[in-house]
């Protein structure tokens, strides 16, 4: 450290952090090392513990045993409002915002003094503009993308200028573009000023690229320890997991498409022949657009077909909500049609498509895939409660006994069927919300951002259940942001654009030029040397 520091480094100290809850032990002795200017990584798997250390920190949780020292000075954090004091702020994994209020109601929420709403607009445009996280202040957040509220929350935590900042997760809605600007500014603060951040995430090649140490968790304990240096993907996966990982960690460099729109590929891959057989699933120039109207689907057309994994690539923002909405019976087509098996199926009628045989793995568990406050019993037959229903009433025995079989066919982990949603870790949320889909019997399953926030080890296990169950017939239409998942799945690849499909490729061999182009809106004829943009009216707003 330079002698020029007068004070003692920022370094944060906790040791023998343990916390319970019931005879769950989610912290079991742990020590970690925050240092001043420098950027550390906490992986593990979901459950392994790693936000429950952070919570602690921040003065959500008070742990059972151990100590915080921070800047040398023993520190007893028991509220949130402690922790800001002592320059400490978190960016949550799931948003803690109103939905009714504006941006900058949510950024003053805990402020104590006066209501100053210009000075608080005029914070807000210059952190924003400074960490390249474009948001209105005035803009009421329920009417904001899940994408952007995520930037909310970034700069409600940033806004204060935190000494110790704290990331769960903060990327997991954010574009490529986004992530990488954020993570240059943190290291531009680390660097220049009196700060450290401890990063939460699951995304290894996010942590190997913006961190200066990692610690690594498993069932509650620290397991590894390491200067990201000495670390590479396929370690960090292992060490979470305890076994070695059956994906592909990162998309190879020959994969990547780096270049720009010039000099059209003449060997650009033509899309696939569609199967011979009938499609189960079939959107027909679906038209639909929101309340203030913004179009969200533009003539969107594309079929899915039985024994396949069809993905759909593309931005997020560019129709991928809609779709899910669409086939959740959330959302009313304008004009279009949807078909399941040959039949017409009314849109926006509450559960016609689950009657027509259609599953769906939302992209928000939390919003629309499960009641936090419900059993996981409960939760595994909201969509059929008629399956352990006799006489009118459903029977709780038959639930448990049903929940329990699933909770071992599934891998669920979980004290057992009672055991509150809320309880279980993300990707044992995802897994009841899977369970209740394959169990449905359906002819279709949507799996919209399945992995989201997901770690390794939920991921490699969530990816091998779509390609079994397609293996057994179905019908999965699998929509993510993540390319590395969709290479690793996709029998076909459809590219969203504006609310339309502009591209389609098969799964394997891809040209990964002209996806690149196709993400991105630029519409390659093939052998024709034409590039062109796409044109249609959503994307010409």
């Amino acid at each position: 450290m330079s002698s020029q520091v007068s004070s003692p480094p920022l370094d944060v100290e906790m040791a023998g952090i343990t916390k319970t809850f019931g005879s769950v032990v989610a912290c079991d002795d742990v020590s970690l090392t925050l240092r001043q200017g420098r950027i550390h990584g906490i992986l593990g798997e979901n459950g392994a513990g790693k936000s429950t250390l952070m919570k602690i920190l921040s003065g959500l949780y008070l742990p059972d045993a151990g100590n915080i020292t921070i800047a040398g000075s023993a520190q007893h954090i028991d509220s949130p409002n402690t922790a800001r004091q002592l320059g400490i702020a978190m960016v949550h994994q799931h948003f803690s915002l109103v939905p009714a209020l504006k941006v900058w109601e949510n950024v003053l929420l805990g402020d104590t003094g006066p209501l100053r709403e210009k000075l608080a607009r005029k914070k807000i445009t210059e952190v924003s503009q400074h960490y390249s996280l474009d948001i209105n202040p005035d803009a009421k957040v329920e009417t904001l993308p899940v994408g952007v509220r995520q930037r909310v929350e970034i700069i409600k935590c940033l806004v204060h200028d935190p000494r110790i900042v704290i990331l769960d997760e903060p990327t997991s809605v954010l574009s490529p573009a986004e992530s990488d600007s954020l993570f240059k500014v943190l290291r531009q603060v680390v660097s220049q000023g009196n700060h450290c951040v401890a990063l939460v995430s699951h995304k290894l090649n996010e942590i190997l690229t913006a961190t200066d140490d990692i610690t690594i968790m498993r069932q509650g304990k620290v397991v590894t320890q390491l200067a990201t240096s000495r670390a590479d993907a396929a370690m960090l996966a292992e060490a979470m997991v305890g076994r070695k990982v059956n994906l592909p960690l990162a998309l190879p460099e020959d994969r990547i498409y780096h270049g720009t729109a010039d000099a059209p590929n003449e060997n650009a891959a033509k899309p696939p022949t569609p199967p011979a057989k009938s499609p189960i699933l079939s959107i027909q120039a679906a038209k639909a657009c929101d309340t203030n109207g913004a179009v969200l689907l533009d003539s969107l057309n594309f079929d899915i077909y039985p024994g396949e994994i069809t993905a759909i690539a593309g931005v997020e923002g560019n129709g991928q909500s809609a779709i899910d909405q669409l086939l959740s019976s959330l959302l009313r087509l304008d004009s279009g049609k949807v078909e399941v098996d040959g039949k017409t199926v009314k849109t926006g009628k509450p559960g016609a498509f689950e009657q027509a045989g259609v599953a769906v793995v939302s992209e928000d568990r939390h919003d629309s895939g499960c009641v936090m406050d419900m059993s996981l019993a409960e939760n595994l037959f909201l969509a059929n409660p008629q399956e352990a229903r006799r006489g009118g009433l459903l029977q709780p025995k038959v639930m448990s006994a049903r929940a329990q079989q699933m909770i071992e066919d599934f891998s669920i982990t979980a004290s057992g069927p009672q055991a509150l949603m809320w309880s279980l870790s993300g990707g044992n949320q995802q897994r009841v919300v899977l369970a209740r889909s394959l169990t449905s019997q359906p002819k279709v399953l949507i799996a919209s951002q399945p992995t989201r926030g997901l770690d390794v080890g939920a991921v490699e296990y969530f990816l091998d259940r779509l390609k079994i169950a397609a293996e057994a017939g179905l019908a999965v239409l699998f929509i993510s942001h993540e390319l590395e998942e969709i290479l690793h799945v996709a029998d076909r690849i459809l590219v969203l654009y504006a609310g339309r499909i502009i591209g389609e490729m098969p799964g394997q061999d891809v040209d990964m030029r002209r996806l690149g182009l196709l993400m991105g809106g630029i519409d390659e004829v093939p052998h024709s040397g034409v590039t062109h943009g796409a044109t249609s009216g959503a994307a010409a707003r």
